[in-house]
């Protein structure tokens, strides 16, 4: 398949150059100047439209390309994602700033050719390990909104990724106290447009702390930006998918769900919800209320109610459920609320309640529930 033209015939395997006629700043013609991306594609059955950019590691000195590249990208396609593997070039020849421009481009130009791909431009996320998981915060650290003038199309596009995952990255070489010159920090450059992120390290890591996670995490939660973080007990660095690791792998099972909790696996748009529960004709001390669609890509939505509320419960736009059928479960956790000293208790277990609506914009969500004739699941 020619370079020039990737995208003329099937794109599952194929190979382009991020920059034909040479990269900017190139001091060779080899392969190891030239960045690239290599394009992997999910079944049209299962696309989600959702894309990942993948940075393998290999301390910005080599590239782990196999477990922390290709074998991720085959993942992703497993669930839906369109992966691409990005070839980015490296130290000593080239600086990590160099990297980053690698990075830039390979987002501007999976989003230039969204259509083609079909994927979400929206939905662009960069997934990288440790000097890869650097190189994808300073992504969503150091991103511009493309330039409109520019002649070169790819370069009109915004380089800003939609969500980050940054695997056992580090994200402040200064207080790592190491290559400082190389991993600059991205930490101290986490605002409140730095895009949704989700971190995976291990306690036993010796090689880049679990503190380098804690500090974008705490930066993240800071600026107000939605993050998730994962520190799993034991596993050493450079473990990739840990797929000999049964512990440690349920990373690649967490990241599934979380991209659904944010809606990145849908183009659908959320609605914000208003409704009442009452069982029995009156609300519950405490109950949850959780919405599960019929579409296994949309967002799941929950709620806590309480009685001291009338059973009343609103969720917003950004954590609500998207228009359609749903199967509602409800969770009857206790008749007390607010809670006393006494140490009363008022049930034997949570009792658990389901029914099907359909959710539509505007509507209330009033859910009325007789306990015997619903009956429950204790």
């Amino acid at each position: 398949m020619s370079q020039d033209n990737p995208l003329n015939g099937a794109l599952h395997d194929s190979q382009i150059l991020l920059w034909p006629d040479g990269a900017p700043l190139a001091r060779g013609m080899a392969d190891s100047d030239r960045p690239a991306l290599s394009i992997h594609l999910p079944d049209s059955a299962t696309a989600t439209g959702a894309a990942v950019v993948i940075a393998p590691g290999g301390g910005y000195r080599v590239l782990a390309s196999d477990h922390e590249g290709l074998q991720v990208a085959r993942g992703l396609n497993r669930i839906g994602i369109a992966a691409f593997v990005l070839r980015y070039r490296v130290g000593p020849t080239y600086h990590s700033d160099i990297s980053l421009l690698d990075a830039a481009r390979a987002i501007r130009y999976v989003r230039q050719r969204a259509v083609e791909l079909r994927i979400s431009p929206r939905r662009i996320g960069m997934l990288g390990f440790s000097a890869g998981g650097h190189l994808t915060v300073a992504a969503g650290t150091r991103f511009d909104a493309g330039d409109p003038a520019a002649a070169d199309v790819i370069e009109r596009e915004s380089s800003r990724p939609d969500f980050l995952v940054p695997v056992y990255a580090v994200t402040n070489g200064l207080a790592r106290g190491r290559k400082a010159d190389e991993y600059t920090p991205a930490d101290t450059h986490v605002t409140a447009d730095t895009p949704p992120t989700f971190l995976v390290h291990t306690h036993e890591d010796d090689i880049v702390s679990a503190e380098q996670s804690l500090l974008f995490y705490r930066a993240c939660r800071t600026a107000g930006v939605p993050a998730e973080l994962h520190v799993f007990a034991r596993g050493e660095h450079g473990v990739g998918l840990a797929t000999g690791d049964p512990d440690v792998n349920q990373w690649t099972l967490l990241l599934p769900r979380w991209l659904r909790r944010m809606g990145l696996l849908t183009d659908r748009t959320r609605i914000r919800i208003e409704g009442r529960l009452h069982i029995d004709s009156r609300a519950p001390g405490m109950a949850w209320i959780t919405l599960v669609p019929d579409d296994a890509n949309a967002p799941i939505a929950r709620v806590r109610t309480y009685s001291d509320a009338d059973g009343k419960f609103t969720i917003d736009s950004d954590h609500g459920p998207v228009p359609g059928p749903h199967t509602v479960e409800v969770h009857h956790v206790s008749q007390q609320h607010p809670y006393t000293s006494s140490g009363v208790y008022t049930l034997h277990d949570a009792v658990r309640y389901t029914l099907r609506i359909d959710i539509r914009q505007g509507a209330a969500l009033n859910l009325r529930i007789n306990s015997d004739a619903a009956g429950g699941n204790r």
